[in-house]
């Protein structure tokens, strides 16, 4: 857990310095769209990304802002992959990492997701860019991010109610385990009880015969009053 823990607390600050070169982003995809002439239709999957940068771009900054964008995408499907083997899942988690598949899926129609607030990535395009252009894809990786921190937070709730359960059934087994020592005492008193009243029995005789004393027999008369 540590491990993926780490590596999304990795792809965070790798998505930070992205986000902070949106218009880099955004106008690299200008760039390579009027190449291809496809100025028409959003830009609404990750696969038209990767036909862009591949075979329409010319500029190495647009080339290195598109590999990022891409790459940051290959460690998000590479860690879902990770989570599936750490976990295994319940309806919960496995439901917010179905959500993540189908997201990062290279054919995946982005065109009608959004981030929200506190994600201010739509508000930064113009109205005509966030409507139909770039509003989607600009939105996926907020997106799973999100949906993969989720994952991590009620994992990690999950697991630590299930320590804290473990815990307490072995205090309350505890004191069970302790039966048997008390039995032990219990025998063990009972024998040096019965010791004791066998040894008690055996000074009460002593002190009967000690103490008995033969009867003296009254001295002999002769018939007659006296």
């Amino acid at each position: 857990m540590n491990e993926v823990v780490e590596t999304l607390r990795n792809i965070e600050q790798n998505y930070k310095i992205f986000q902070q070169q949106q218009f880099t982003f955004t106008r690299a995809l200008d760039h390579t769209r009027e190449e291809a002439h496809d100025l028409i239709r959003p830009v609404a999957s990750i696969v038209q990304v990767q036909v862009y940068k591949d075979h329409h771009c010319i500029s190495a900054t647009d080339r290195r802002i598109l590999n990022m964008f891409i790459s940051i995408c290959n460690d998000l499907r590479n860690l879902c992959q990770k989570l599936e083997t750490v976990h295994p899942g319940d309806h919960v988690t496995n439901g917010l990492l179905e959500r993540c598949k189908v997201l990062l899926n290279d054919s995946n129609d982005l065109s009608a997701i959004r981030a929200t607030y506190p994600h201010g990535v739509v508000n930064y395009l113009s109205y005509e860019e966030a409507r139909s252009t770039y509003g989607g894809v600009v939105s996926l990786l907020p997106v799973v991010i999100d949906h993969l921190k989720e994952w991590v937070t009620y994992t990690k709730r999950h697991l630590l109610h299930q320590v804290s359960h473990g815990r307490a059934i072995s205090k309350k087994e505890a004191p069970t385990s302790q039966k048997p020592s008390s039995v032990h005492f219990a025998a063990h008193t009972s024998v040096s009880n019965k010791n004791t009243v066998q040894l008690q029995e055996k000074d009460f005789q002593k002190f009967l015969l000690e103490n008995e004393r033969p009867k003296q027999k009254a001295p002999w008369r002769p018939p007659g009053k006296h």
